[in-house]
């Protein structure tokens, strides 16, 4: 072998080293990389919005029956930094230090001082628990600590600062577990009862009374009785997918609470309502389950056949509704029609003309109500036109047809007699309807009809539209714009709670709500019927 070759032979064998030792420098580089990039996104304030929900340790201590319950699964502490991370650049001070505002607000409702008090041990999950009976009604929350010393730091000072504020302490054991209790206030505070009791160093029971307080005991030593051994409940918790919150309602609450329509929440076999929540951005999206304990004793709901494809429009709010008839009829028994049929007759009650094709269609109807007037959408033979002619002649009015643009117009009209110099009779327009190959049209003036080719007015509609439809199947479906979607929310009693412990008003920063219902299922021998809301703030 020569020189030369030998020298070719020992290179590669000098190279191995060097790549070996580059490859694994580079490996390094490339796994710290990936670290950095994984920590810096679990502490990015946008991941309190992508977690799995799920039922906390702290639901063994709350009662199936329970009222309400709340259960809060992401860090309070990082609310404010995720408000201020979605909102736009010129809003995002306020964005802070209002989510920091309606975060004390929260605690401040229980007594609590979050900044002073809490902030600098408290967990990721809070549970609060309503409980409304004739014995031991009143509320428990359930507080997680970051590690094992700082819920008992916390007890010894919160204690100690009501003891020296005047309360009288009564320290026992229950279950073998300690018990604090007094009746007491900070300086410049009303008095309550307060009890709390520490499980496992690491979970904080803090209740409004004794009684309350030791009715959560028992209840977590009765897997029959408590909200984790509940199977039914950890599988539709399971189904929601993700959210920062759950929440469970009873009958009781959900009219009383939620403003669930009496006919409905007075059901016998109604059981309640599990729900989520879960930030989008700005938007904040809502599912749940309305639960019925057995089969409805009625057809189930047919879904939603859309019609928004080829529509237009200049739409305040808009509805799509499957069966409008059938929500009117007053023999219906299905909970979709005594939850809507009031709604549906209250505002019908001054629009006649509109009453009439609404009464009669089977469905789908798309409605609009527009600064021109109503504007509906109907499959092109439903309803009859026969059908509607005979119920407008009944209110007096008198159809009649126009040509014109390719299309034949009916209008129905009624005479209204003019006053004044010039005396005399006027054909007044009640309802305008034109026919296409898709659609049925019908309107309340022909400003309002003609609207229907307005397709890039309706856009914002359209959007709600798809986001709601992009992971449920409605029955009915309502998408409002920023005013009518505050007149709502303004009416809504949580609504205003909210603001309380905000500390001001959230109406201005609602830009729209978008509300589905999708259709009716069986599970297990029950009933379910999917709920969904996505309330757009900005």
């Amino acid at each position: 072998m020569d020189k030369d070759e030998a020298t070719r032979d020992r290179r590669p064998m000098k190279a191995r080293p060097f790549l070996s030792a580059a490859g694994a420098v580079l490996l390094s580089l490339l796994l710290l990389a990936v670290g950095l990039l994984w920590t810096m996104n679990r502490q990015s304030p946008l991941q309190l919005a992508e977690q799995p929900l799920h039922l906390p340790r702290a639901a063994r201590f709350v009662p199936r029956d329970a009222d309400l319950s709340v259960h809060w699964l992401a860090d309070p502490g990082r609310l404010p930094a995720y408000a201020q991370a979605v909102a736009p650049a010129s809003q995002r001070r306020d964005a802070r230090d209002g989510a920091r505002q309606w975060r004390e607000g929260v605690f401040a409702l229980a007594g609590l001082q979050f900044g002073l008090e809490l902030e600098p041990w408290l967990g990721e999950e809070v549970s609060l628990t309503l409980i409304d009976g004739d014995t031991n009604a009143g509320w428990v929350l359930a507080l997680t600590s970051r590690d094992n010393d700082g819920a008992r730091r916390f007890l010894q000072r919160f204690w100690q600062t009501r003891s020296l504020a005047g309360t009288d302490l009564q320290i026992s054991s229950y279950r073998g577990i300690g018990v604090i209790s007094g009746q007491g206030a900070l300086v410049g505070h009303d008095p309550q009862p307060l009890a709390t009791a520490l499980i496992d160093d690491d979970l904080l029971l803090v209740a409004s009374g004794r009684g309350v307080l030791e009715q959560a005991l028992d209840v977590s030593q009765l897997p029959d009785q408590h909200q984790l051994g509940d199977q039914r409940l950890q599988r539709q918790v399971a189904e929601l997918g993700e959210g920062v919150a759950l929440l469970t309602a009873s009958p009781h609450a959900l009219e009383h609470w939620l403003q669930l329509p009496e006919l409905v929440a007075q059901r016998d076999d109604l059981s309640g309502l599990v729900a989520s929540l879960r930030p989008e951005g700005s938007t904040l999206a809502v599912d749940g389950r309305l639960g019925f304990q057995q089969a409805l004793g009625t057809d189930p709901w047919p879904g939603l056949t859309d019609l928004t494809a080829s529509a237009g429009g200049h739409a305040r709010w808009l509805a799509q509704l499957q069966s409008p008839a059938r929500l009117l009829d007053p023999s219906e028994s299905h909970p979709l029609a005594q939850w809507f049929a009031p709604v549906l007759e209250q505002h019908l009650a001054d629009q006649p003309a509109a009453d009439a094709v609404v009464e009669a269609d089977d469905g789908p109807l798309l409605w609009q109500d527009q600064p021109e007037g109503w504007l509906l959408a109907t499959r092109p033979q439903n309803p009859a036109r026969d059908a509607v002619d005979a119920r407008l002649q009944e209110q007096g009015l008198t159809r009649s047809e126009l040509e014109g643009d390719g299309e034949v117009l009916s209008v129905w009209t009624r005479l209204v007699r003019q006053r004044g110099r010039q005396p005399g009779v006027d054909a007044q327009l009640a309802v305008a309807q034109v026919r296409s190959s898709a659609l049925n049209w019908w309107g309340e003036s022909l400003m309002a009809l003609a609207q229907r080719q307005n397709g890039r007015a309706l856009q914002p509609r359209l959007n709600q539209w798809q986001e709601l439809t992009a992971s449920s199947q409605p029955a009915q479906a309502l998408l409002l714009a920023d005013e009518p979607a505050r007149a709502l929310l303004g009416q809504w009693r949580p609504w205003a709670l909210l603001q309380v412990m905000a500390g001001r008003p959230l109406q201005d920063q609602v830009r729209g709500l978008a509300v589905a219902i999708d259709v009716d299922r069986q599970e297990q021998g029950a009933t379910e019927i999917p709920l969904h809301a996505r309330l757009e703030l900005g």
